[in-house]
């Protein structure tokens, strides 16, 4: 069964077995600073809405994606050529992704949320046994430029964890925003944005989520 969503002037599809698209895709893809023209990389990109989110907001975009799972990729590369977007979806791991280092301006990822060994999943695609938080973090560091912008969602529990994986790749947390469903519930969403090389000084924000 194939699912249809409307992202503004674009179409996204996915089927079973490729991560649906969600609430947290959606909040990060609104909070990325994005400049038209600006390369960008989507880090485990799934059904690459990600990628298209940021292009309805600026134009001009060259869009790449990385993604471990071959279904996954073969339906983010069908979902920009449907939408007249040009762009390229490497399937494969992003850890040794044969990209050239400093090529992108920003790098994205809504990746997983839980560490092997917590007992916690939401499935492979939520649990960081191909892939750790760490290893992230290495491969947007490289990625990027100096200057260059990383942004993520995550956990706020894992809050810590995400800054000093950052800061271990030299990039500098700049812009976090804590998301919750109303003013009566903790924060259930984390969005950070790191720039390479950048200056201490954290700017934090609070919002709710759209219903």
């Amino acid at each position: 069964m194939i699912k249809t969503e409307q992202l503004g002037p674009y179409t996204i599809s996915w089927s079973k077995g490729v991560f649906p698209l969600g609430g947290d895709t959606l909040a990060l893809g609104g909070f990325c600073t994005i400049k038209p023209g600006w390369r960008v990389c989507d880090l485990g990109t799934g059904s690459g809405a990600l990628l298209l989110l940021l292009a309805r907001r600026a134009e001009g975009l060259s869009l790449t994606g990385v993604e471990l799972d071959p279904l996954s990729a073969q339906t983010a590369q069908k979902n920009l050529e449907a939408n007249q977007l040009t762009g390229d979806i490497l399937s494969g791991d992003l850890r040794s992704a044969p990209l050239p280092a400093g090529a992108f301006d920003l790098a994205v990822s809504n990746p997983p949320y839980f560490s092997a060994g917590s007992g916690k999943s939401g499935g492979a695609a939520r649990s960081e046994d191909a892939c750790t938080l760490e290893d992230l973090c290495a491969a947007a560091a490289r990625l990027i430029k100096n200057g260059g912008r990383f942004t993520l969602c995550h956990r706020p529990e894992r809050l810590a964890d995400v800054i000093c994986a950052l800061r271990a790749h030299h990039l500098e947390p700049k812009r976090m925003r804590l998301v919750s469903h109303s003013s009566e519930h903790l924060p259930s969403l984390l969005l950070l944005e790191a720039i390479k090389q950048g200056k201490p000084g954290l700017k934090v924000e609070i919002s709710q989520r759209e219903c």
